[in-house]
């Protein structure tokens, strides 16, 4: 009844509920109720109130800044756990304090800083809403990690929202489109990228061209991709913190690009990526499931199929995965 009433404009939403429905959907509380923030009356002289926001911004420091890259670091930890509908509120208040604390930061040694941990927490929320089926959030903040990335003057960061804005065309159906802007990222960082972020936006370019139907440039990059991924165990970058990708993570995608070029060898590398996955990136281990269902459907094998489509719905319930949840709906619909 309340769902109804709220629905036709009889009830309003309570705070109360307002709480409960953002972490359940996934959504922001202006995108709940519909409205755009009110912006606060104008005093008749506001330069002390400016003033203050400047001088409170300029006392940001080391510590600072380190603090609001462990509270990203704490909510990336959080979300490929938990998954993003239940940090909606956290991620927004994150995103809040560091956009204040970077539009009054007046001098480049003090913006720099602020700009690049702002590129790393905006791709992070950008990821989420993608996740959580908000496209248009999602877009946007991949709009704001382009303009931190630039103010930090960070070619990597810039490429890398470059990259995974990417995501966002392709699913909305424009795959050809997606793969000229990783390729654009790609020559925005260069050859002055890390190795890793090099492997990482080859794979997104292999996966890109799988959609598009370009398999032998999906084959291309794939090869690319092996070829510079540094060896070892490590998946963490230094310079590149947004990303986690080492030689066991590529073999999961390059299961994932192979079953969509629907080659039956998927099978194999996907099965070896499920060997050693790390169990605490839940999300992505419904991804790994769905990439095995998709492999045995090109083989015709339903049974197996089967199975991994129920792993894979199982552990986005748990995350509250809208993206999972719709590869894993139409996947099904194919058994």
């Amino acid at each position: 009844m309340y769902v109804s009433e709220w629905e036709n404009g009889k009830r309003t939403i309570s705070d109360r509920y307002a709480r409960v429905l953002r972490q359940l959907l996934g959504v922001t509380d202006g995108e709940l109720r519909d409205t755009d923030p009110v912006p606060a009356a104008p005093t008749a002289d506001g330069y002390d109130d400016l003033l203050s926001r400047i001088d409170s911004a300029s006392s940001v420091g080391e510590s600072m800044v380190k603090a609001f890259n462990d509270q990203t670091e704490l909510l990336r930890t959080m979300d490929r756990q938990r998954g993003a509908a239940a940090l909606v509120d956290q991620m927004t208040g994150h995103l809040s304090a560091l956009e204040n604390a970077l539009n009054f930061a007046v001098l480049p040694t003090t913006r720099r800083p602020v700009a690049l941990a702002l590129a790393g927490a905006s791709t992070l929320a950008a990821w989420q809403a993608i996740d959580s089926g908000a496209v248009e959030r999602a877009w946007r903040h991949y709009e704001l990690a382009k303009r931190a990335a630039r103010d930090a003057e960070e070619p990597m960061y810039l490429a890398h929202a470059m990259g995974e804005q990417a995501y966002v065309l392709c699913e909305a159906g424009r795959p050809a489109l997606a793969v000229d802007l990783v390729r654009d990222a790609q020559r925005t960082v260069g050859p002055s990228g890390s190795a890793r972020l090099r492997a990482w936006l080859y794979a997104a370019e292999a996966e890109m061209c799988a959609h598009a139907e370009m398999p032998e440039d999906s084959r291309r990059a794939l090869e690319a991709a092996l070829a510079v991924i540094p060896s070892g165990p490590e998946d963490r970058d230094p310079d590149m913190l947004s990303i986690f990708l080492n030689g066991a993570h590529l073999a999961r995608w390059q299961g994932n690009v192979l079953a969509l070029l629907g080659e039956e060898s998927a099978v194999t590398s996907l099965y070896s990526a499920l060997e050693v996955m790390d169990p605490t990136f839940v999300r992505a281990r419904a991804g790994l499931h769905a990439d095995l269902a998709q492999a045995h459907l090109t083989r015709a094998e339903y049974d197996d199929a089967s199975t991994h489509l129920r792993q894979a719905r199982l552990l986005a319930g748990r995350t509250g995965s809208v993206r999972q949840r719709r590869r894993v709906d139409l996947l099904s619909a194919r058994l």
